[in-house]
Formats: structure tokens, sequence, C-alpha cells
């Protein structure tokens, strides 16, 4: 398979990193966790291990980075009390592209460690694994869990035969059949070669949990997953209409994300054959996640709203626009995608689809629940 090195999220601290601006990631995790706790909790209802293995993929940077890690290794620890076995000993491979900002990971180690220390956990073992999931990363039957949160919706490259796609930059109402095709076949291949990858690579009987944006309905086009882009359409076709941005720049960018509906993803793992598929659910973010019925100190502001978003899709997408477009158009760009996404959410709140799946690595050939 060829990969493209898709560029990673904003790095560093600064006002536009995605350690700044990762909230929307945050809160997933949070809404998924309570899956990923009764994944645990099964996967050690009869075994035990001396040292567990996990591998975190598209790891990122900044708070998120550790907070699952944490969140299991704290999970394991009651489990292993409750029936008074030996503290296991950890073994953590983060992975991400090389572009990603590892130092500033590796910079928050110590004080990792240290709260592991104090807590009286068993030996944990950090290390960076660069990459790409849609290659091998690890040696044979050496991984018991792998965990991956809003990564795998990005493919390994910009689908092929968008000449059609003008004028946008993902699929949209107007896109012909074959835009669609196109989108829906590449996260095919992708989605079945990282089920196999993964395959050759986590122990029989491992666990995979996943979580990444989808859809709500079959129609690739529907809002929930298609509006957020085409805003960021308009912002671009604004400052080609102004002559920042030369038009047929626009006309040959298409993100490289697929956003994939329920049926979709069940049918490429049943396909694949190497996992029982145990948990499929799916649960709704408003795109400004501050804006939570959990937030009781929250105040609608359509400005502040618009601008947070903006804030959250530039941390992620803005080395892939200035790599293709230069820098110098991104601060006008997301000042403008800033007024749109704000004048939208005025008149509607569009939700962001999260789907969450947990998968075990066959032992034997079985048949696979029917969820």
């Amino acid at each position: 398979m060829v990969v493209v090195n898709v560029p990673c999220m904003n790095g560093g601290g600064g006002e536009t990193s995605y350690a700044k601006n990762s909230n929307i990631q945050r809160t997933v995790i949070s809404k998924a966790w309570p899956f990923l706790e009764e994944t645990i909790k099964d996967m050690f209802s009869s075994s035990f291990p001396g040292c567990f293995n996990v591998a975190d993929l598209g790891c990122s940077s900044g708070p998120n980075t550790l907070l699952v890690i944490s969140k299991i290794i704290d999970t394991i620890h009651k489990l292993y009390h409750q029936v008074n076995k030996k503290l296991p000993e950890f073994q953590v491979f983060l992975n991400d592209l090389p572009g990603n900002d590892f130092n500033s990971i590796f910079e928050s180690l110590p004080d990792f460690y240290e709260r592991i220390k104090k807590d009286k956990f068993g030996p944990c073992f950090i290390a960076g694994m660069l990459g790409s999931f849609y290659q091998r990363l690890f040696p044979s039957r050496g991984i018991n869990f792998i965990h991956s949160s809003y990564s795998v919706h990005w493919l390994s490259k910009v689908p092929e035969n968008l000449e059609n796609n003008k004028r946008d930059i993902y699929i949209t109402k107007s896109s012909p059949p074959s835009v669609c095709q196109a989108f829906l076949e590449q996260f095919q291949r992708d989605f079945s070669a990282f089920l196999s990858l993964r395959s050759e690579e986590i122990v029989s009987g491992g666990r995979m949990f996943l979580t990444f944006l989808g859809r709500s309905i079959a129609d690739p086009s529907s809002k929930d997953c298609c509006c957020l882009w085409e805003l960021l359409t308009k912002s671009l076709i604004q400052l080609a209409n102004e002559g920042l941005v030369e038009e047929a720049d626009v006309d040959s960018f298409n993100m490289p994300c697929y956003f994939p509906y329920e049926g979709e993803v069940k049918s490429i793992v049943r396909e694949q054959g190497s996992f029982n598929l145990d948990t499929f659910e799916s649960f709704k973010v408003n795109w400004d996640p501050s804006d939570d019925v959990n937030n009781k100190s929250f105040v609608f502001n359509k400005d502040r709203c618009g601008q947070n978003v903006a804030n959250s899709i530039r941390a992620v997408t803005e080395p892939m626009l200035a790599s293709h477009f230069g820098n110098a158009v991104i601060d006008p760009l997301f000042a403008r995608f800033a007024t749109l996404v704000a004048e939208h959410l005025a008149v509607e709140k569009t939700k962001h689809i999260s789907l969450v799946i947990s998968m075990t690595r066959k032992q034997h050939a079985q048949p696979d629940l029917d969820i």
C-alpha cells in the first residue's frame, strides 16, 4: 500500500495548537469511556497477564495523549486488586506519523511516571512508535490491546478519480456518484488493510477499541458529516473570489478522510474476518463541545462558538491546508470560516456523529454477534 504522509495536527502549545484546541476529542474520549471500561473489564474477567502491552494509534500530542492510557491503567489496577493478583507491568506504545509533536509527549512523561509511582501501580514503560497505521507497526502477536480515538476516519491518501469534484473538498449533495464511490472504496481498502495489519500484531483473543467520526444515515452527503466541510469550502471560494487563492488550487484539493455509516463498518469487519465485532455504539457531540446540556454555566454566543469550532478544525487541518494553499491564507481563511460557522449555529446546532466499536481477535473461525 502506498501511504501518503498526511501532515499531523498543529504541534506545540500555542493558541492554534492541537494541544489547546482538542476539547472535542477530549469530550469524545469521555463519552466513549463507559464502553471502553466495559471492554477492559470483560477482557480481564478470566485472564490476568503479568505484562500488558497497549498501543494507542494516532495518539497526536497534548493533554489527551496520556488520558486514555491513564484511565486504562487505573481500571486494570483496580481489577487486579479485587482478585488479589500481582500488579502487571505495562508496555505502552504511542503511535503517530513522524511529523507528530512527540517532543511534547516525552516532556510530559516525568510527571506521568511520578503519578504512576505515587499511586503504586505496576512498572510502566512508554515508547513512541512512529509510522502510519496503514503499515505494520509491531512484531507478530505482541500486543494485548489496541486503542484509537478519532484517527481511523483519516485515509491513507486522497482518493483517486476526483476530477469531477471541483469547488468541493469533500462529498456534498452535488457530488456525482463517482466521487462518493471513490471515497467509499478508499475507506474500504484502508480499513480492511488496517484490520488485517492489526490482526497480525495482536494476540489471539486480544481486543481492539476504536472511536471515529461517522454519519447517522446511509446517505454519504448527510449534513452531520459534510456540512462542516461545505462551510470550509465556502471560505476557500470566498478567498478565491477575492484573488487570495487560485481557483484551480481549490478545485484540486480534497480532504483525505471518510465518515462511514454503521453498515459500511460492520460489512468491512465481517468481510475481512479477523475480528469478532463485540460492541457497536454511536453518540452525538455538538460541534462546540462546551455547548452541552451538562455544562450548566454555558450561555450560547454564536460568535464565540463559531470561533471555538474554527480553532478546533484549524488545529487539525492547518498543516494540510498550508502545504497546499500556503501559510499566508490560513488566518483569513479561518476568520471567514468562523463567521460562517457562527451563522450556521445560530440557525441549527449540527452535531458530530461518533462511532464506537469493540472487537476481539478471533481464536478460531466463528461468527460475529448479530449486533
